[in-house]
């Protein structure tokens, strides 16, 4: 836009968000220009519409949204911009997909510091760059003060996944292996310890990445995989037992396979937490039949974000759809399917 139209640049320094950055006028215009849409700059943003036109190329459309509350915004490893763009492209990816487009509305609160938001968004579009996924189209809304915590993201994608292929959260099949692309509840535990101020030994960092990558490389290797999921709220416990009733089969665990770090695992003891209900943002899980699982071990273990991989369980025939743990000392415990959640506000 015009110089004429905004005679002074925002003030990205020292400024803050207010009612007439959402109000639809000439400082909503400036905002969306000199901040969104010069760090998402792109060939759809620029067509200047309410929504963007694209051509989908051959294969099954699928989309996904999701919202981002997160507290704190910036986090050891992270941040709400970037949390935003990974969070749905690995939804996108979970089906196998391709990431194709990202929109992306933002609830900002009124006094939000513009310093802020301009790193947010720096943040977010850097992903989103790295990642190859282009945000396309976007909202921008500002509520009065006390009534939004700060900033609230929403983002929806959409992909494509190639004709033929079906990965599916009903589709684990009893005998199916069950593994994990790494190490488990790192994302949870740096958040908290950004929260509460805990100093532990060891630096711990939230494992936010994106994963289609990873799950492209997966499925050429091992097109037979049944089902993909990322663990993110509620942790490997709930994602387990939705998929167990999802699919109507039991899941056996080994706890002696499951790979924590000593420095998550000493502070959920610390905390009195279990680190399966911890929330992860950079790792899946994966079952495929049997057979195919040290191929599919060595492919995940290949790929940088999947050197922590590990065979984790199995799927067994059960009409309780449990999912359980055989201990380290020789026992069985149920992993059970928290009724609320350890953390919140935790993406």
């Amino acid at each position: 836009m015009s110089r004429r139209l905004f005679p002074q640049p925002l003030d990205l320094a020292n400024g803050r968000v207010d009612m007439s950055h959402g109000a639809g006028g000439r400082a909503m215009a400036q905002l969306v220009s000199e901040l969104f849409a010069a760090a998402f700059e792109n060939d759809y943003l620029a067509q200047g519409n309410d929504a963007a036109m694209m051509s989908p190329p051959p294969g099954r459309l699928v989309m996904s949204t999701d919202g981002y509350v997160i507290s704190p915004l910036f986090f050891p490893g992270g941040d709400i911009g970037s949390l935003a763009v990974h969070g749905t492209v690995n939804d996108i990816a979970m089906a196998g997909a391709r990431p194709l487009w990202l929109s992306a509305g933002f609830i900002i609160e009124e006094g939000f510091p513009l310093a802020d938001l301009a790193r947010i968004v720096e943040f977010m579009a850097g992903a989103c760059k790295a990642c190859g996924v282009p945000l396309v189209t976007g909202d921008t809304k500002v509520v009065e003060r006390g009534k939004g915590d700060g900033l609230f993201i929403t983002t929806t994608g959409v992909g494509v996944v190639p004709e033929g292929l079906h990965i599916a959260g009903d589709a684990i099949r009893p005998g199916d292996a069950v593994l994990v692309s790494g190490t488990l509840g790192d994302h949870g535990i740096a958040v908290l310890s950004k929260r509460e101020n805990l100093d532990f030994d060891t630096d711990i960092v939230s494992d936010s990445a994106p994963l289609h990558d990873l799950v492209a490389a997966m499925v050429a290797a091992v097109p037979e995989i049944h089902t993909l999921r990322d663990p993110t709220r509620g942790g490997v416990a709930a994602t387990l037992n939705e998929l167990a009733n999802q699919s109507g089969v039991g899941l056996i665990l080994q706890e002696a396979a499951l790979p924590i770090r000593p420095a998550v695992r000493g502070a959920c003891e610390m905390l009195g937490i279990d680190p399966l209900g911890v929330a992860n943002e950079g790792k899946l899980l994966a079952f495929c039949p049997a057979e195919r699982a040290e191929r599919l071990l060595a492919v995940m273990r290949a790929h940088p974000l999947g050197r922590d991989s590990a065979i984790i369980g199995r799927a067994v025939e059960d009409d309780r759809r449990l999912v359980q743990m055989e201990t380290e000392f020789g026992g069985a415990r149920v992993v059970e399917w928290l009724n609320g959640e350890q953390l919140p506000r935790i993406c």
